[in-house]
């Protein structure tokens, strides 16, 4: 990429866009600086003026923060997207991420952070806020324990693991499995300590994370 680089910025809020720009623009490497305050009109400007980096919050009236990335990627898929967002939790970092955005960044950063995101994402690189790439990397971390756990589980213990997951009671489950009550109430004891989790909550959430439920629904 040569010149310098062009930024279409996405928010709601005139006074957060007005600062995002006026600090944007103390940089020698940003140029011309684009704004939106609507998903909708982002979509347009980006299309009128295709800007080298889309800087845009999630939380945005309309049609919302992630059916906007959805749209501009399908216009573009080269499209070059960093989330800069007041939501620092995991779901709303990895969300993102699977959606195709190319960075993500919470409002409480360094503001040097946003400039060091916005030349490494227009030079073909990817950026996460630092802690948030730590955090994710422990939840990788997590994800692999647990999938590790689940492949320990019996056959049997699988079975029971899978209906339970799909919302079955004991009893429905030991219908199904032709067993006894008694067997299911044991065997689902031995999961919960197998998979270090207390309550069917947990299982149905730790079974539907790593898609266990949809591959039975789908046999």
């Amino acid at each position: 990429m040569s010149g310098k680089i062009s930024v279409l910025l996405v928010d709601d809020h005139a006074v957060v866009r007005t600062g995002f720009k006026t600090y944007l623009e103390l940089s020698e490497k940003i140029g011309a600086v684009f704004e939106s305050d609507r998903c909708e009109s982002a979509c347009r400007l980006y299309e009128l003026h295709q800007p080298d980096v889309v800087v845009m919050d999630l939380s945005m009236p309309g049609i919302g923060g992630f059916e906007t990335i959805r749209r501009l990627l399908i216009r573009d898929p080269h499209c070059k997207i960093l989330v800069f967002s007041i939501h620092d939790e995991l779901i709303y970092v990895a969300r993102a991420i699977k959606a195709g955005v190319k960075g993500y960044l919470v409002k409480n950063s360094d503001p040097e952070l946003l400039i060091t995101a916005v030349t490494g994402i227009a030079a073909g690189g990817t950026f996460v806020a630092p802690a948030l790439a730590q955090k994710l990397a422990m939840s990788a971390t997590d994800e692999v324990l647990q999938e590790q756990r689940i492949k320990q589980l019996t056959p049997r213990e699988f079975d029971i693991f899978c209906l339970l997951a799909k919302g079955k009671s004991t009893r429905e489950v030991a219908d199904q499995l032709f067993v006894s009550h008694k067997t299911v109430c044991n065997n689902s004891t031995t999961i919960k300590d197998k998979l270090g989790i207390k309550t069917l909550s947990e299982l149905a959430l730790l079974a539907n994370r790593h898609g266990i439920v949809k591959e039975v629904e789908g046999r």
